[in-house]
């Protein structure tokens, strides 16, 4: 088995997922062979991975992190970098995916028994990753303090100390009493899981960090562990791929830009990333509007995002007025393009005639195309090969989606995807709508398609920016964290 560290945070959103990338980078410039793993995630934003033995895969969904992870180590992505990736549905339940195949849906109670079971597939997962590697960088989730959750636990130490992984506490400084989360996690922790942490790194400081040699002194004297570095405020971040539902709290700008783009922030939004190759754009201003706020007046395109949950975010989109902001942004003249679950709102039906979705199996559409989608049992996961139809140009993305829409604007498709036509496009070509994640990717498509919306492209290499944005992050690493020390405890 290839040696490996884990990382372990004092929270959820401390920076473990930017941190394990980076590290992940630094240890592949060193001329390792890396691999990134995480046992259990929780998103809705999915990337599509190999698996590997089964030919007659078109692919399997992890966790965006852990394909961004896999970028950074130089590798093709594989589905046992992320055995278990829960998409939440509702308030308190989720689509369990194991290994990259839906395994069934479950509560979040039912899911606590459940987890027993898939610890046979974490370990058999770890196992494949390593096979080859120099180096496994393991990302934990939430917290282990998070006691109250450790006999089932498949995350953190139930995994840590099953796999013998020594782990780094990450804290997060930005959000304040670094110290004493750092310091509780120590004071609660059961002494076997305590000792597989060897030190702990303080995470995105701003300012001079001599003024934490106290701090650091301070952690020392409560918990004895060493501190392997403070990391600064990481900048080159905001480049990579977003990951977490939670980063959706602090997307605003308030820039004028040449182009602003409103995207309606679903309840169960799914793989917004599709929006970053925007938000690089330097005459694009990319506004995630909240429940609550309306659509802005100024904006000359309305982005609907995927969905886990199409009806029921069709239906939250409705009590919020969405509805209205977005015909009175059609009569102004303004552009729409629905991606996955965004497309099917767009049409005239939604109808889920098995229950697929939860209890309320048919609700009208936003009426803005002449389609209607069946959601159907069977889901479609797979990397494509596309071309654009209205600008006759090549896309790069990735299907992830359950239905089927039909109707007559079908006749206009927006993609052309492994040969096969897909989406829809209005008669006046203002509203359009496809399956295909990942379509503003293309920098050609991206290019053109914001000359028909009145702003320049910037000409940008969005993966070239991707990469050196993960060249910048280890780099920062190696300057800023004891490097050495943490890959040599790997064990």
């Amino acid at each position: 088995m290839a040696k490996a560290i884990m990382l372990q945070g004092t929270g959820s959103d401390v920076g473990k997922t930017v941190l394990v990338a980076g590290l992940c980078r630094a240890a592949k410039k060193r001329g390792l062979k890396v691999r990134p793993f995480k046992p259990q995630n929780m998103s809705n934003n999915a990337a599509v991975a190999d698996i590997p033995g089964d030919n007659n895969a078109g692919g399997g969904e992890i966790g965006r992190a852990q394909w961004l992870q896999a970028i950074a180590c130089g590798v093709a992505p594989s589905v046992h970098m992320n055995p278990v990736l829960l998409k939440p549905q509702t308030d308190v339940g989720a689509q369990v995916v194991v290994q990259g195949k839906v395994f069934g849906e479950a509560r979040a109670r039912d899911y606590q028994a459940l987890k027993g079971r898939l610890m046979d597939a974490v370990l058999d997962s770890w196992a494949k990753v390593g096979e080859g590697a120099d180096l496994v960088i393991v990302e934990g989730a939430g917290s282990p303090a998070e006691i109250n959750l450790r006999d089932r636990d498949i995350a953190n130490m139930g995994f840590a100390t099953r796999a013998n992984v020594p782990v780094v506490l990450v804290g997060d400084i930005d959000r304040g009493g670094v110290i004493a989360s750092v310091a509780g996690t120590h004071l609660i922790l059961p002494e076997e899981d305590r000792r597989m942490i060897v030190g702990y790194l303080i995470n995105k400081f701003r300012g001079d960090v001599s003024l934490f040699e106290d701090g650091i002194k301070s952690i020392e004297k409560f918990t004895g562990w060493r501190c392997f570095g403070v990391v600064p405020w990481l900048k080159a971040a905001a480049r990579l791929p977003s990951e977490d539902s939670v980063v959706l709290e602090r997307l605003a700008s308030g820039e004028k830009r040449a182009l602003r783009v409103a995207v309606p922030m679903l309840g169960r939004i799914a793989n917004f990333d599709d929006l970053d190759p925007l938000k690089a754009e330097p005459q694009v201003e990319v506004v995630f509007v909240p429940p609550g706020k309306p659509l802005p007046r100024d904006a000359g395109l309305v982005v609907i995002p995927g969905s886990k949950s199409t009806i029921g975010d069709l239906l939250k989109f409705r009590e919020n007025g969405w509805d209205r902001d977005l015909l009175a942004h059609r009569k102004r003249g303004g552009h729409v393009v629905g991606i996955c679950g965004g497309f099917q709102m767009l049409g005239k039906i939604v109808r889920d005639p098995d229950g697929i979705e939860g209890s309320i199996t048919e609700t009208e559409g936003l009426g803005l195309l002449d389609v209607e989608t069946v959601m159907e049992p069977e889901k479609t996961v797979r990397n494509v090969s596309a071309h654009s139809v209205p600008f006759d140009l090549p896309l790069d993305g990735y299907e992830i989606h359950l239905g089927r829409t039909t109707g007559p604007d079908t006749l206009r498709p927006s993609a052309i995807i492994n040969g096969i036509d897909d989406g829809a496009i209005s008669a006046d070509g203002k509203v359009s709508g496809s399956y295909l994640h990942g379509l503003f990717s293309a920098d050609a498509f991206r290019t053109r398609f914001l000359e028909s919306l009145g702003a320049r492209g910037g000409g940008i290499d969005y993966r070239a920016e991707v990469e050196r944005a993960l060249d910048e992050i280890a780099a920062e690493l190696e300057t800023h964290l004891d490097c050495d020390a943490i890959f040599g405890l790997a064990r």
